[in-house]
């Protein structure tokens, strides 16, 4: 198979993300592999790995769309803002009632300012937000602009809510439970979260864990390098063009301006930025 793909996992709930990668490399025999973004243990959900020259790729996933699957009791406080901190229950749940609760949510959708959770890998000084919670300190967090595009209340047993979030890069869903539960002064943390979909990227459509092992699972999984940046301008150049950019030259090309993928006979040769006018490469990869 290729030697240079985008692989999407099904992360279950309770390893990091780095002991997915771990695991990937162990079983695809490749030392090159990360991800496009972490899951937190608590989470499950999709993980999109970059194996091999994918690797140089994993920045162009950022600014996509990410949606999660996510169940919060609005009943208590969590330090950690889910069900692994230890729960301070509040009796202000009696009172609560679903109108509320549709409300708390709704006024989160839209670019708004969100304070990381405190258990987040945020750095600070260098240093993660969870490290310094764990040792019992405050981290020193400020609210950070973060776009959520909506908000799906799916079912309602209250205290229990569950909902679906559709949401840029840096948002914390986590943070969106509790930011509702204080609204509603009842607190409010999540019990589950699963990462649905990045992008075009579908977790149905992913790898489970133990089929990392199993090649024809891997094969149907495997996304090319050029179908995995299907969400950005593409310039088809020739072979002339080709050369060129493989000597490090800029190309002329009118039009387009932006980071664009450069692609020849269906495969990706490079990462370039366009002026308008003229194309510089960024990164080039090798034929596969």
């Amino acid at each position: 198979m290729a030697s240079a793909f985008i692989l999407p996992v099904d992360k279950p709930a309770g390893p990091t993300s780095h002991d997915i990668v771990a695991m990937a490399r162990r079983a695809l025999h490749e030392r090159r592999i990360g991800h496009t973004g972490t899951l937190d243990p608590f989470a499950s959900g999709l993980l999109l790995l970059c194996v091999g020259q994918a690797t140089r790729l994993a920045e162009y996933f950022g600014d996509l769309r990410k949606s999660y699957s996510a169940t919060a009791r609005f009943d208590g406080r969590s330090p950690t803002d889910d069900a692994t901190g230890a729960i301070a229950i509040s009796d202000a749940a009696t009172r609560l009632t679903a109108a509320a609760v549709r409300a708390a949510l709704r006024s989160q959708v839209g670019s708004i300012a969100q304070l990381p959770s405190a258990y987040s890998a945020k750095k600070i000084a260098g240093e993660r937000a969870y490290d310094i919670a764990r040792r019992g300190e405050l981290p020193d967090l400020a609210p950070v602009p973060v776009t959520i595009y909506d908000i799906r209340i799916t079912a309602i047993e209250l205290p229990i809510v569950h909902f679906e979030v559709d949401c840029a890069s840096g948002t914390y869903v986590r943070a969106i439970a509790r930011d509702a539960g204080a609204t509603l002064g009842t607190g409010g943390y999540l019990t589950a979260l699963r990462r649905t979909a990045i992008g075009p990227y579908d977790v149905a459509a992913a790898v489970s864990v133990d089929q990392l092992i199993d090649t024809e699972c891997v094969q149907r999984a495997a996304v090319t390098m050029r179908d995995a940046l299907k969400h950005m301008n593409a310039v088809i150049v020739d072979e002339a063009e080709e050369q060129a950019i493989r000597f490090g030259q800029t190309i002329e090309h009118a039009g387009t301006e932006g980071t664009v993928a450069l692609v020849r006979d269906g495969e990706l040769i490079a990462i370039a930025s366009c002026d308008g006018a003229r194309i510089k490469p960024k990164k080039v990869f090798p034929r596969d």
